[in-house]
């Protein structure tokens, strides 16, 4: 389990400064982070590391990812999307 200091760690990098990609982390971290089992919160973690125009690919199913870790966050957060729309 992730500390609040931690959490709010999380969220600040969550915040990407590319529009598209605020619109798809920002809503996954406020709603579904805390509900994560630890193993997922710390592929989201992993996923923050990765660079913007990936994520960017990745998200609009242009690219998948090709590290399996990283997919199955990235198919997580899509699947949050959905549900949202």
């Amino acid at each position: 389990m992730i500390s609040e200091t931690e959490y709010k760690r999380i969220g600040w990098h969550s915040r990407r400064g590319m529009l598209e990609l605020d619109l798809v982390l920002g809503p996954f971290y406020r709603d579904q982070l805390l509900k994560l089992a630890d193993s997922e919160q710390q592929l989201y973690i992993k996923l923050l590391t990765c660079e913007d125009q990936d994520m960017f690919r990745w998200f609009l199913k242009a690219e998948l990812p090709e590290d399996p870790e990283i997919a199955t966050i990235v198919k997580l957060i899509l699947e949050h999307n959905r549900s949202l729309a």
